[in-house]
């Protein structure tokens, strides 16, 4: 039993094709670029700095003790990007001013969102979450029903989508994990989503 359909998992992660969809459904998006040419990396990074980085696809890198290692999100400068930006694409997005990030988990219809507020000068807050602190937060219209719409278009049951919550309170699209994790956040919030989830499991109600 499963509440997404794997090979709808599969499709969602596609970096690509979320920010494309993303961005025809209304949410608001930083300027990204996905390229494997340096030149062009060089320039977006010196135009939008500062910029940060992330894997276009869900990878595991393995250490030399066997282990795999997270690629945290991070900021680059341009004089950073050399030329092995050429052996892969690589996706750059402009860093949007912040004050704290959403994590909202949807469930069919209905969207839970919890803020975290991280303490201290963290761009990542998954690096350390001993360092958060999570709390409801309202979703406003155009989101919840643009989240709807992403559900629909990649065929989901449920989704955890992340966002930059701006100093003037726009929400900033970031992805969206169709497997994403939900567990760490205030209880009632927990509670919720975990109810939300087993309805959806008894009604068999595949998206």
């Amino acid at each position: 039993m499963y509440v997404n359909h794997p090979s709808r998992n599969r499709d969602t992660e596609n970096k690509a094709l979320q920010l494309a969809t993303a961005a025809r459904l209304g949410f608001t998006l930083p300027d990204s670029l996905i390229t494997n040419v340096p030149t062009d990396a060089r320039k977006f990074a010196a135009e939008h700095g500062p910029v940060i980085y992330k894997p276009v696809h869900r990878v595991h890198l393995a250490g030399e003790d066997g282990r795999n290692r997270t690629v945290w999100v991070r900021t680059v400068q341009a004089n950073e990007l050399d030329d092995s930006i050429a052996l892969c694409p690589h996706l750059f997005q402009a860093c949007v001013p912040k004050i704290a990030d959403v994590r909202l988990a949807a469930v069919g219809d209905d969207a839970f969102a919890t803020r975290i507020d991280t303490t201290g000068d963290h761009l990542d807050w998954r690096q350390d979450q001993s360092l958060i602190t999570c709390s409801p937060i309202a979703v406003p219209c155009s989101v919840r029903e643009a989240v709807r719409a992403f559900l629909h278009a990649f065929g989901l049951s449920f989704g955890a989508f992340d966002f930059a919550l701006g100093t003037d309170g726009q929400w900033w699209f970031l992805e969206c994990n169709p497997n994403g994790q939900w567990a760490f956040v205030d209880e009632p919030t927990t509670r919720a989503i975990a109810s939300a989830l087993a309805d959806t499991l008894q009604k068999g109600d595949t998206a």
